[in-house]
């Protein structure tokens, strides 16, 4: 990437009191799908042409760094990924970490997609709270969890618990999974009595 783009803008602060450059960052590093240029050009107030080519700059200076990551343009928007040739490496670091117990937001998201499969990233980071990008990308990538095709509203990717989540906790189908009514509100524990008494599995 070359300085001049950023240059006349290394004054001007976004929302927070940080740059642009620090903004797009930002915005780039807690999205779960990707961002086109107009929904980053809305978000910091920008012109889309002039935020297309800061963002592309910035892809290109990644690739000149030679980070470990890059920033890749996909399904009309961009996002973080890591570098395919260390795929190897990322690999090898979850599968060392498999005896490892989970940690609670990695099991506070399992359960969000164990009960409400079939479910989206966005859905499950709606239900918890926090972003859960992260999270579902490790699950994945321990074989607890699965794709399962789009939503054909939104076009999200949806995911759902695999045969190895179901062998790991010795159940031989969802129907096994135990009633949340009994660890609900009672406000809650009556919403699921008139649903049957179980969220959706």
């Amino acid at each position: 990437m070359t300085e001049e783009l950023w240059q006349d803008r290394a004054g001007e602060k976004q929302p927070g009191g940080r740059g642009l450059r620090a903004s797009l960052e930002a915005i780039l590093l807690v999205a779960d799908e990707p961002v086109p240029d107009l929904a980053l050009a809305q978000a910091l107030g920008r012109p889309r042409e002039e935020i297309a080519a800061l963002v592309r700059a910035l892809a290109a200076e990644y690739d000149e760094r030679g980070t470990g990551f890059e920033l890749r343009e996909v399904a009309g928007g961009w996002r973080y990924y890591t570098r395919p040739e260390l795929a190897p490496v990322v690999e090898q670091f979850i599968r060392d970490g498999q005896e490892v117990r989970l940690t609670q937001a990695a099991l506070e998201t399992l359960a969000v997609v164990a009960y409400r499969q079939p479910v989206s990233r966005a859905q499950v980071s709606a239900v918890r709270g926090v972003n859960c990008d992260g999270v579902m990308r490790t699950l994945a990538l321990r074989g607890l969890v699965e794709e399962a095709g789009t939503d054909p509203e939104t076009g999200a990717t949806l995911f759902r618990t695999t045969a190895y989540f179901l062998e790991r906790l010795g159940l031989a189908s969802l129907g096994e999974l135990p009633d949340l009514a009994p660890f609900l509100p009672e406000q809650a524990d009556d919403e699921q009595d008139a649903g049957h008494g179980r969220a959706r599995p």
